[in-house]
């Protein structure tokens, strides 16, 4: 069986469940560990220094024009001649989706069976690892691999309880310029983690909030986790948020609680990715419970807020 994957959270899971050997190619922001395997779907953008609101702007006017802003090396598609392609329909702006992935494909000699992933919960994430192994005829792996991963999801929560945790009043942002709420699985996240994001929206997208809603809202913790940003990113553009009236009088500032998270502990979908997420939260919800390991200290940045005094 050879396997191609257009999602770069079902290129984790495949790895992180040892299938790997069936994996042949890969999309151009699949993780590290495909490193070595053929790119096939290349990003308009990629390589950009565009800033947020750059992007923003131009996945509008590509959205509005009905264009997409991926293409697929059908050279390598047809020399590869794959019986599977993972893809998904949960977000058309982030990734490459099934109605552009069946117009790339439609030429190849051998047409694959496409597998799409679109979750919504994480409930859902945990199913897609099922959905996975189950195409890959080795099922019984997906059942092991998220039995681990159930566990820690249970520590955390039994944890909470048991210190009788009170829950933060927290928002996560999903994008800067304009600024996005979060949406679909990662509300779950933040409620595991002993938090609550009342302007997120679960399971459904994300959409645009205005300041004077968030100003209003106040949460206690703020955290930055814009799509396809890892942290100095994200920093980079902490300037914009900062420049907005009445930052320095909203309570997560106050508090000192603002943090820059890896975008892929949460935009991402793996299973294993977002389980980790769940542990970085909690631990920047409840440092007087949890206590991050190096791993985890590696994924997210304390953005200090206090006045440098001199």
């Amino acid at each position: 069986m050879k396997v191609v994957s257009f999602l770069p959270a079902a290129t984790k899971m495949i790895y992180d469940m040892g299938l790997e050997d069936l994996l042949y190619a890969v999309t151009f922001e699949c993780p590290k560990e495909a490193a070595a395997l053929p790119k096939v779907v290349r990003y308009v953008l990629e390589g950009n220094t565009y800033t947020s609101q750059e992007i923003d702007q131009i996945f509008s006017a590509s959205k509005a024009q009905g264009k997409s802003m991926y293409w697929v090396d059908e050279e390598i598609m047809e020399s590869i001649a794959p019986d599977i392609i993972f893809t998904q329909d949960t977000c058309e702006v982030c990734l490459i989706d099934t109605t552009c992935t069946l117009a790339s494909i439609a030429n190849l000699s051998k047409q694959p069976e496409l597998v799409s992933l679109s979750p919504n919960t994480l409930d859902d994430v945990f199913e897609c690892a099922v959905t996975i192994a189950r195409a890959l005829g080795k099922e019984e792996v997906a059942y092991r691999y998220l039995a681990g991963l159930k566990e820690k999801k249970d520590n955390i929560i039994d944890q909470l309880r048991a210190h009788k945790a009170p829950l933060k009043r927290v928002m996560l942002m999903e994008w800067i310029q304009p600024i996005y709420n979060c949406g679909h699985w990662i509300p779950y996240q933040i409620a595991i983690a002993g938090g609550i994001d009342m302007l997120s929206n679960p399971a459904g997208d994300s959409i645009v909030n205005k300041w004077e809603k968030i100003r209003k809202y106040n949460p206690e913790v703020l955290v930055i986790a814009p799509c396809g940003f890892d942290q100095q990113r994200s920093l980079e553009e902490m300037y914009l948020l900062a420049s907005h009236p009445g930052w320095d009088e909203l309570e997560a500032v106050k508090r000192n609680a603002v943090y820059i998270v890896d975008f892929d502990l949460f935009t991402q979908p793996s299973i294993g990715t977002l389980i980790k997420g769940v542990e970085v939260l909690s631990c920047i919800f409840h440092p007087e419970i949890f206590r991050p390991d190096d791993s985890l200290k590696a994924c997210f940045t304390h953005y200090d807020t206090k006045p440098v005094r001199v």
